[in-house]
């Protein structure tokens, strides 16, 4: 062979050689020695327009690209435990988990949360045949609406009725699910629903009708708390519309807003099925599929149902969708699933280390007792509680709630739950005697075509309870809202208990003065007869898998309860506007409300006592980007150790528009032994203090004199000062 020849077939071998190797390299997307941008720019080009589509539909098909399986179907939901077919550890629901006022503990929550989300899906990851359904990483949690409507059906999902608070414990949350890895998310946070969403009845219907400095300054803060502060990956458009556009479709929301403005890189998702309200719903069938599409996604809506599947190629086509904005929702979509690993190595994300054998831990079970304890708010004591075992021969459990769980919204399924008559039964051991009567119900089975519900006498069980009542040392009254009277989907129609347990109650507390009402609802109850004749009232919420310990643990001493209120109960239906008014200086919230409330947004009583004093302020007159330090002694006079909740709240002393009479800007949760003083601080930015000024379309702050109020509820102010802002 000549030379020439040689050298021809060296050429050739090299160059099969190097397609060889190229066809061996993973593609670009693979490749994690790019940056996240430049892999999601690869995937995208090798996409076709169908598999764009279905990638955009959050219940699709899995595509397959170059050999790699992109599994759809990525998404699930965690409120207060991992939703899952096998059991998880189930914490209180979210409007328990506001009433701690403890952010720390939150986070800690959502960090367990999360451990356990990670650990099914590296279940599912390390044996495709792992146990239960599997689930993906991106998850629709938390819920930071607020309950402007103390009717609303989903108050067990949120946090409080204040931004502040609720902002404060939403990015708490948030970060406790996201993790703290600066390459890869632990899950994605999909904040739930934006925006002005707190009416279940006609709500793929209804227009919410807010004016800006309404919404700015009441609606979305703590939603802008989330995603700037927290960086929450991900929100949920709501089925509502805001002053006649479906937010949907509500450009100004969605883009201007959350992405323009506040510089959100994730993705809007639309709420399940709210594609088909634009046609079906709001619409009403002026306009198409298409056309719904193509306007949602213009909007600023990255993901949706299997509308978007469907009809992403026909509204691209037909000219309500540019291919522009298309792969800019593919790109936010991908960047998410990108950063949480799902295109790596599986070895190569941190996470991946946790454990299926972390699901329900002995530790993580703990961590929910304690979040029940701290969440249990003590309205009312006349000195019975706590109770002492040691003088108690006979104890009488009563109500519907003695011997019931309940799960809530958008949670797990928790092992060997522990319900309140259980939790004292624990508690006591055979050292007193418990007589158990269920007395009532809280709500009478409905009457459905072909089904007669079972004749109960109630007058009868009523009776039981008073005889048991009666032959007693003291009664424990457990009564309250089950998922038949609040749950997505449903809205209250009045305050009052439901059921038959109004007259449960009167009649146990006519029967024995000793009686301890415990209040077992998600939303706000109106109980005057209670505070008038009940011995003690506590608030134990949907306390989870362990809440029946928990709430024992409060009536006999063991722990010293330290729960706060995160919104009004108002004193009846009469106090309490119209629920299509949303403009909340007409009367609703501890800002506005008329008249004295049954009890003030945070408020909560304990076993011991605390003296307030020596308030210090770093400085009295401040400019527009100064902070404000604020330092203040708490001292436990009583004999118990505790827990003291310290709220700052601010006035607007100026003139010349409407403002709260106060506003939530701080708060610190501090335990404090009995006969310490502890020194409790906290920071106020004055920028925290300004008002939506509509004419120039911002916030601004408005030179002045403004009060600090400092105490232990909103209503219970212990010290005053006031700063000028120059």
């Amino acid at each position: 062979m000549n030379t020439n020849n040689l050298c021809k077939l060296s050429i050739l071998f090299l160059g099969l050689l190097l397609v060889a190797s190229t066809r061996a390299q993973k593609p670009g997307f693979l490749n994690q020695n790019l940056d996240v941008n430049q892999r999601v720019s690869d995937l995208i080009e090798r996409l076709t327009l169908r598999q764009k589509a279905q990638l955009l539909n959050h219940r699709g098909t899995t595509v397959t690209v170059d050999g790699f399986s992109i599994r759809a179907d990525q998404w699930n939901q965690c409120l207060h435990g991992v939703k899952w077919t096998e059991p998880t550890t189930v914490f209180p629901t979210s409007i328990a988990l506001g009433a701690t006022w403890n952010p720390g503990l939150i986070h800690r929550v959502a960090t367990v949360i999360s451990d356990e989300a990670r650990a099914i899906y590296n279940g599912w990851k390390i044996n495709p045949q792992f146990k239960g359904e599997h689930k993906g990483l991106i998850y629709r949690s938390p819920v930071i609406n607020i309950s402007r409507n103390p009717y609303w059906g989903r108050i067990n999902e949120i946090y409080s009725e204040d931004p502040y608070l609720t902002g404060q414990i939403g990015m708490a949350f948030v970060r406790g699910l996201q993790g703290n890895d600066p390459k890869h998310l632990k899950l994605a946070s999909t904040l739930k629903h934006y925006a002005v969403n707190n009416v279940e009845v006609d709500r793929m219907e209804l227009s919410a009708e807010v004016e800006d400095r309404m919404l700015f300054e009441y609606w979305l803060p703590h939603f802008r708390d989330c995603v700037v502060e927290a960086k929450a990956q991900s929100l949920m458009a709501s089925y509502n519309a805001i002053n006649g556009t479906p937010n949907n479709i509500n450009r100004v929301l969605l883009t201007d807003i959350l992405k323009d403005r506040w510089g959100h890189e994730g993705f809007v998702v639309s709420d399940l099925g709210g594609v088909r309200t634009m046609v079906e719903g709001h619409e009403k069938g002026a306009m198409t599929y298409p056309e719904a599409v193509g306007k949602s996604i213009m909007a600023g809506c990255d993901f949706s149902d299997s509308e978007f599947e469907q009809y992403i190629p026909e509204a691209l086509y037909s000219g309500y969708l540019t291919e522009e904005r298309l792969n800019d929702a593919l790109r936010r979509v991908l960047t998410v699933r990108m950063r949480l690993g799902e295109f790596d190595e599986f070895s190569s994300v941190s996470y991946s280390k946790i454990s299926p054998d972390t699901i329900m831990a002995n530790a993580h079970r703990k961590l929910s007792l304690l979040t029940a304890r701290e969440s249990v708010v003590l309205l009312k004591n006349d000195g019975i509680l706590p109770l002492d075992k040691n003088k108690l021969k006979k104890l009488a459990v009563i109500g519907p709630y003695s011997d019931l769980f309940n799960h809530g919204n958008y949670g797990g399924i928790p092992m060997n739950p522990v319900k309140p008559l259980q939790g004292i039964i624990n508690e006591l051991g055979s050292s007193v005697e418990v007589i158990y009567e269920k007395g009532g119900e809280i709500s009478f089975p409905r009457v459905r075509k072909g089904f007669i519900p079972p004749a109960v006498d109630r007058a009868a069980e009523i009776g039981k309870a008073v005889e048991a009542a009666k032959k007693c040392d003291a009664a424990i009254l457990f009564i309250g809202t089950n998922t038949d009277v609040e749950i997505e989907g449903i809205d209250r129609e009045t305050l009052n208990l439901s059921g038959n347990q109004q007259q449960l109650m009167d009649a146990v507390m006519a029967a024995n003065p000793n009686t301890v009402v415990v209040l077992m609802s998600a939303g706000p109850l109106a109980v005057p007869s209670a505070k008038k004749h009940a011995a003690a009232i506590l608030q134990g919420w949907w306390p989870g898998e362990e809440g029946g310990t928990a709430i024992a643990s409060v009536l006999f001493g063991k722990y010293n309860p330290a729960g706060r209120l995160p919104y009004t109960m108002y004193e009846s239906d009469a106090q309490v506007p119209p629920i299509d008014i949303y403009d909340i200086s007409k009367g609703f919230t501890y800002m506005y409300v008329k008249g004295k409330p049954q009890y003030a947004f945070g408020h909560g009583l304990s076993y011991t006592k605390f003296d307030y004093s020596n308030l210090k302020l770093s400085k009295k007159e401040v400019a527009a980007g100064d902070a404000v330090r604020i330092d203040v002694d708490i001292r436990n006079t009583g004999k118990r150790d505790g827990d003291e909740v310290v709220q700052l709240y601010v006035r607007d002393l100026n003139k010349g528009y409407i403002h709260p009479a106060s506003e939530l800007r701080g708060f610190r949760r501090v335990s404090i032994a009995s006969g310490e003083t502890g020194t409790v601080s906290m920071e106020l930015p004055v920028s925290s203090l300004a008002y939506y000024d509509t004419a120039i379309g911002d916030f601004r702050v408005i030179p002045g004199k403004y009060e600090l109020l400092i105490g232990s509820a909103s209503d219970n102010i212990k010290l005053k000062s006031v700063i000028t802002i120059k």
